[in-house]
């Protein structure tokens, strides 16, 4: 479909698609992505530049062309919005009408509205989330499951607030054209759900609200600053109405915490502990550099490990000094109604992590399940009382350095085979439900998102590409980890019987093998999967 003006739409029309795809609305993303997309294609760039130094030996390190910002003690960030200043308790999730639902009914202060690593870029999706948060505002919105129950709205004062998370820099949106060319996910994701909602959040007292993904440096921080103004500017909006959070996911962004809040500081809410794909970041950048990071078995690797430790106080107290949300990590464990024993031992270290955040100063800390909203929030509760947050709570003890947030070889924990039979069962068990479109799935107990899955085929990967051997003898090898999937994917189609759709599985499997296995390493699983998808 054409919009004219260089700008076409590929993706099926259905019904009300044209509620969200308006000429002003498609309008707006087209001309973010005119002004914005060539500097994006530079930034990309210099990611991959930065990982080619690594393979060939460089390190990381706080940068020296910034230090002023750093040294600089007298600027602060903006001062947290409304339905922001309490934070305690966050929910995440995708945009389906189910979800959407239930975590604005959730009891949670925030709720992650998610277009990125707990979605899946199905053009249904991507569209039909965005209505859904449209029709969420206005009050429209109503689910009735399968067995007949219903799904309705608490009141407004009652809804946590909504903080929509577009997708990160490096994906495209190939259903909309401008001048021949894919747009960027994040401004299509961003561009629609501000032209849409920003005024219909400014109406209830809120406001347009982000938390930002994947970013590597200040200067994507600064991309984005340029895009809120973009956006504000066109609405009529005052500069500053937008409050966006980062996480602070990725390794390189470890080093530029102060100037990421610095270039966003009049839009700024804080940052977030984005601690799974902070993990697979690590993963990711040093692969090729042998033992010294090679981290163990995913499920082994806590908070508490020393370069964990050291990312998630340099968060607090970077935030504190500011005047920004420190936020903490995601408790991912879904709760069991059949296995009470299960429940025990996860509920005990949710409490733990959650205990231990809110020690370190965190503000409040996410989770996954409804069911999880009381827990957290009882910690966080028992630590702040009245106080909304813990924004006077400085961390001047912290003196974080670059060796400390590099430290991976401090980590404890061993590769087991039941580990390595772990990452490849829950590859191919999310890689299925991704490609057929679910983005967030209960495997083992746990919410898995891209995320977890990052981690699951990059420590397969590394392991594979640096001789590591199982605790049990045997080196980790393509034919080892080509049987264990044979093995694996046996047991994933005994266990689901009659709803096990081979065809699905065998995509999976393609799909897997390819991230995981192949001599090249692919930068982001989700890219040769989008183009899987119609």
């Amino acid at each position: 479909m054409s919009y004219g003006h260089g700008i076409e739409i590929t993706g099926a029309i259905k019904d009300r698609y044209d509620e969200i795809l308006t000429p002003e609305a498609v309008g707006l993303v087209a001309a973010l992505h005119r002004e914005l997309s060539p500097r994006r294609a530079e930034l990309l760039l210099a990611r991959a530049r930065r990982q080619q130094e690594i393979i060939a030996g460089a390190s990381l390190d706080f940068r020296p062309d910034t230090e002023h910002i750093r040294i600089d003690r007298t600027w602060r960030v903006a001062p947290p919005a409304p339905g922001l200043v309490d934070r305690r308790v966050e929910i995440t999730g995708p945009t389906d009408q189910k979800m959407t639902i239930n975590a604005l009914n959730s009891g949670a202060k925030v709720w992650l509205a998610d277009f990125e690593d707990a979605n899946t870029p199905l053009w249904d999706n991507m569209v039909g989330g965005q209505l859904n948060l449209r029709d969420a505002l206005d009050r429209q919105i109503d689910f009735t499951s399968q067995d007949g129950k219903d799904y309705r709205l608490r009141p407004d004062d009652e809804l946590a607030t909504i903080v929509v998370r577009p997708r990160g820099w490096h994906l495209d949106e190939k259903h909309l054209l401008v001048d021949g060319a894919r747009v960027s996910g994040s401004l299509f994701d961003f561009g629609l759900y501000f032209y849409h909602c920003a005024r219909r959040q400014l109406a209830k007292g809120k406001g347009p609200y982000f938390y930002l993904a994947k970013m590597e440096s200040h200067l994507e921080a600064r991309l984005w600053n340029d895009a809120f103004n973009i956006a504000q500017d066109t609405l009529g909006l005052p500069r500053g109405t937008i409050r966006a959070t980062v996480l602070i996911e990725t390794i390189p962004a470890a080093f530029e915490m102060e100037e990421i809040l610095y270039e966003l500081r009049e839009h700024s809410s804080g940052l977030n502990a984005g601690r799974w794909d902070y993990l697979f970041s690590i993963i990711k950048k040093f692969r090729t550099r042998g033992q010294d990071f090679v981290l163990p078995e995913r499920n082994s690797v806590t908070m508490t490990a020393p370069f964990m430790r050291a990312y998630t106080e340099l968060l607090v107290k970077t935030c504190h000094d500011r005047g920004a949300h420190a936020m903490g990590g995601m408790a991912a464990f879904i709760p069991s109604r059949r296995d009470p024993e299960v429940n025990k031992v996860a509920l005990a270290k949710v409490l733990d992590d959650k205990s231990r955040e809110s020690r370190d100063g965190f503000d409040g800390s996410w989770v996954a399940h409804p069911d999880l909203v009381p827990v957290c929030r009882e910690v966080f509760d028992r630590v702040l009382g009245d106080a909304p947050n813990q924004l006077t709570k400085r961390r001047d003890d912290v003196h974080v350095t670059a060796s400390q947030l590099l430290d991976v070889s401090s980590t404890p924990g061993q590769i087991t085979e039941a580990g390595l039979r772990n990452n490849v069962s829950v590859g191919l068990q999310y890689l299925a439900n991704w490609l057929a479109g679910t983005g967030a799935v209960a495997i083992f107990n746990l919410m898995e998102d891209a995320a977890t899955a990052e981690i699951s085929r990059s420590q397969v990967w590394q392991w594979m590409h640096n001789d590591v051997h199982l605790a049990e003898g045997p080196q980790i090898t393509r034919k080892l980890v080509n049987e264990i999937i044979d093995e694996e994917l046996a047991k994933i189609a005994a266990a689901l019987g009659d709803a096990y759709d081979e065809h699905e599985y065998l995509k999976a499997v393609a799909l897997f093998r390819e991230v995981a296995l192949a001599d090249e390493y692919d930068e982001f699983l989700t890219l040769p999967a989008y183009e899987r998808m119609p």
